[in-house]
């Protein structure tokens, strides 16, 4: 499969673009909830904005995540040596914790300075994490 992946003249990129198009969905949504948890847009009830834009997130992070295992397929060893993957990999753990700990503790209710800093720490995670991703390919 790894070299079906790798071999066929559309595959891959066709992958990158599924991944690009995860990546939007995730950080865009992400975006929108932060900022309405740093105050922006007082107007929208954060519930209702909560129940659109994180299951968009959710299934973005499902698309990253599914388009990035078959690519990492096509190229594992190259990638397992490659530092800034495994730097992206890691900054992906800590979002995910980052993630579960702030909805863990209620942040949408909250909304109060760790709330805020949870998210301003999500946003710089995500922007890292796109970061690595540009740079692996130039390491």
């Amino acid at each position: 499969m790894a070299s079906w992946i790798v071999g066929h003249p559309w595959v891959y990129p066709a992958l990158e673009v599924l991944h690009i198009v995860g990546i939007a969905l995730l950080v865009g949504n992400l975006v929108l909830l932060e900022l309405r948890v740093w105050g922006a847009g007082a107007a929208l009830a954060v519930p209702a904005l909560a129940r659109l834009a994180l299951p968009v997130a959710l299934a973005g992070f499902g698309l990253i995540a599914a388009s990035g295992v078959l690519m990492f397929a096509g190229q594992a060893a190259e990638l397992l040596s490659n530092r800034v993957f495994v730097v992206k990999m890691g900054l992906v753990m800590v979002a995910g914790c980052n993630a579960a700990l702030f909805h863990a503790r209620h942040g949408l209710q909250r909304l109060d300075r760790a709330a805020r800093a949870q998210t301003a720490l999500s946003l710089g995670l995500w922007i890292a994490v796109i970061i690595c991703g540009r740079w692996i390919a130039y390491r």
